[in-house]
């Protein structure tokens, strides 16, 4: 990452966007649904940062991340990412599109560059029951910055380079304390919009194109699940006994 850094092409106030604590550069690839799309698609990026990205997907590092946070999702999470892996499947078989990574289910992911510091903030795009895995990179001291803040669990974790966290990054405000000066900090993040979930529940459909479409009983369906959405989250993960249980089993 710091070989491509000097190559990557930014305008100086896409370094201020509002989860930098201090100027940092962020790319992003990947299929994403939002911002006046009228479908899903993969996210826009200029020629220069779309061959920084595709060469740091081609390293054999980033796959590997990869496999490691679906190795812990079927562990500690296989119903979300049971979940997630039919996001995938239902939006690869409306359309053909780029996936970042074969094995992977998260739609899209982030690097952030050089000494990536995040202010208070909640990627409240994602969704909202999801796990969104963050793998700290770089080199600096991590008993002295680089720690995780989880704001509303009053938690500052250890966070060392090499480490990775899965955060339910939609409802829990996180952070970073700083690091030393001489220090760098990156970081490589995967997620899935919110939206792309909405648009396979709607049938492949914007929110209007299926409300103008459904029945009476479609719509009274989709009602009672934004009800119980808070239940059809809790759904997904299972107690430590539950686990237990589950694994004695196999």
């Amino acid at each position: 990452m710091e070989e491509c850094e000097d190559r990557i092409d930014l305008s100086a106030c896409e370094y201020h966007h509002r989860r930098a604590q201090d100027p940092f550069a962020a790319l992003t690839r990947g299929p994403s649904f939002g911002t006046g799309q009228m479908e899903p698609g993969e996210l826009h990026t200029n020629p220069t940062n779309t061959l920084i990205t595709d060469e740091l997907m081609r390293y054999h590092f980033f796959p590997r991340i990869v496999g490691f946070t679906i190795l812990l999702m079927s562990l500690y999470a296989p119903r979300l990412l049971a979940r997630y892996q039919k996001c995938k499947d239902d939006l690869l078989a409306w359309k053909q599109m780029r996936w970042n990574f074969d094995d992977g289910v998260h739609a899209a992911c982030t690097w952030n560059f050089g000494r990536a510091v995040t202010r208070p903030h909640k990627d409240f795009g994602n969704l909202a029951a999801g796990w969104c895995p963050v793998t700290a990179l770089g080199d600096y001291d991590p008993d002295l910055g680089g720690h995780i803040i989880l704001w509303e669990l009053r938690l500052v974790i250890r966070f060392p380079p090499g480490s990775t966290i899965f955060i339910p990054s939609a409802i829990v405000t996180h952070s970073n304390t700083p690091i030393q000066p001489h220090e760098k900090r990156h970081s490589f993040t995967q997620f899935t919009s919110g939206s792309l979930f909405r648009w396979v529940a709607n049938g492949n459909k914007t929110d209007d194109e299926f409300l103008a479409s459904a029945s009476p009983e479609e719509k009274g369906e989709r009602d009672k699940a934004a009800g119980t959405r808070w239940e059809d989250g809790l759904s997904c993960f299972m107690t430590l006994d539950e686990l237990e249980a589950l694994y004695k089993t196999e």
